[in-house]
C-alpha cells in the first residue's frame, strides 16, 4: 500500500519465539517488526540482532525503549550492534515511559520527562547521525565518538501535545500507543507539524499503534482486548489522553465497550482491510498493528498476519 507502511507488534513469551515471529512477519510480507520492552523481558535490541541473521528485508522497530534506566551511550551500543548486522533496518523508538514503572520498578525519580527526552534525543541524533557527541545538559551528559554515522532511524513515543511537538522537532518519527485515530488527527498531527516548523524541518511521520484481529467473534475480541489493553486507562498519562479524546469513563480506569470499538479493528478480513485502508485519512503514515490474541482460536494470528501482508502489498 503506497500511502501506508505496515508494521506489526511481535508477541511471544521468550526470545526464540520472538525471532520466529519476526521471521514469520517477513514471510507474510510485513514491512516492520515492532517490539515492546515492558517489564523484565527479552531485550529488543538483542532479539533484533538474532533476527537480523535470519531475515533479509524486514525493518526492526522498538516501541519503546525507556530512557530513564539506560544512558544514551548505552542505548547506542545496542543500536550500533543491530545496525552493523542489518544496516539501515533499525528504527530506534525511545521514550520516558511512565512514573509508576520507572519509580516502582527501577526506583529512579521520574522527573521532568519531556526535558529528559529532549536531551536524550539531542544526544542520540548527534552520535547516531554524525558519529560523535559533546553534550552537557540539565539532565544528561555525553561525550563520545564512534566509527562514523549509522543508518539508525531515531523515533520517540508521545501521548499528549507537548510530546508530539518534541517528536516533530527532534525525531524521525512519532510513535503513538492505544490512541484513537480521531485524537491522532486532531491533536497529534498538528502538534508534530508545530514542532517541525519550530525546527524548520519537514514533519516526520506519525506511526499509529492499532490493535487488530481478523475475527468475527465479538465476545472473544472484547474479552481479549480487555486482557491486552485494559490496563491503559488505569495508567495516569493514558487515562488523561483517553479523557481528552472524549472518553470520560477512563477517569475511573475503565476500558468501555465504546473505547474498544474506537481502538480495535476487527471483523472479517474484508472488514479489517477496509478500515485499515482508511488509516491514512487520519494523517497517519505508518501502521503499527498489534494483534489481539483471542482465546481458543489459534488461526486468528495467522489470519491477521496474512491480512496485514495483503495490505502491505497493495
Amino acid at each position: 500500500m503506497q500511502d501506508l507502511k505496515v508494521g506489526v507488534h511481535i508477541l511471544a513469551g521468550q526470545a526464540k519465539g520472538l525471532v520466529e515471529g519476526i521471521v514469520a512477519a517477513e514471510a507474510a510480507g510485513i514491512e516492520v517488526a515492532w517490539m515492546t520492552s515492558g517489564g523484565v523481558a527479552a531485550d529488543p535490541l538483542a532479539v533484533f540482532s538474532a533476527a537480523a541473521l535470519k531475515t533479509e528485508r524486514i525493518l526492526f522497530g522498538t516501541c519503546i525503549l525507556p530512557t530513564f534506566p539506560r544512558h544514551p551511550l548505552a542505548m547506542v551500543q545496542g543500536a550500533m550492534t543491530v545496525d552493523s548486522l542489518a544496516p539501515g533496518r533499525l528504527r530506534l523508538g525511545i521514550g520516558p515511559s511512565h512514573k509508576p514503572s520507572i519509580e516502582g520498578m527501577y526506583g529512579i525519580p521520574f522527573e521532568r520527562p519531556l526535558e529528559h527526552l529532549r536531551e536524550y534525543l539531542t544526544i542520540l541524533r548527534a552520535i547516531l547521525g554524525e558519529g560523535s557527541v559533546q553534550f552537557t545538559g540539565k539532565r544528561l551528559t555525553a561525550n563520545a565518538r564512534i566509527a562514523g554515522p549509522t543508518g539508525v532511524t531515531l523515533m520517540a513515543s508521545a501521548l499528549r501535545p507537548n510530546g508530539f511537538r518534541v517528536c516533530g522537532e527532534l525525531a524521525d518519527g512519532a510513535i503513538s500507543w492505544v490512541c484513537p485515530l480521531p485524537y491522532l488527527k486532531e491533536v497529534a498531527v498538528p502538534a508534530i507539524a508545530e514542532g517541525a516548523a519550530k525546527a524548520e524541518r519537514e514533519a516526520p511521520p506519525l506511526i499509529a499503534h492499532v490493535p487488530v484481529v481478523v475475527s468475527q467473534d465479538r465476545e472473544a475480541v472484547y474479552d481479549a482486548a480487555r486482557k491486552q489493553i485494559g490496563l491503559y486507562p488505569r495508567v495516569p498519562f493514558y487515562s488523561q489522553m483517553f479523557q481528552d479524546a472524549g472518553f470520560p469513563e477512563a477517569k475511573n480506569g475503565e476500558l468501555s465497550d465504546r473505547m474498544i470499538d474506537a481502538l480495535v479493528v476487527w471483523g472479517s478480513e474484508s472488514d479489517v482491510l477496509g478500515r485499515l485502508r482508511d488509516v491514512p485519512s487520519f494523517g497517519v503514515r505508518e501502521l503499527l498493528a498489534m494483534p489481539i490474541l483471542t482465546s481458543g482460536d489459534r488461526e486468528a494470528l495467522p489470519r491477521t498476519l496474512a491480512a496485514l501482508g495483503k495490505l502491505a502489498a497493495e
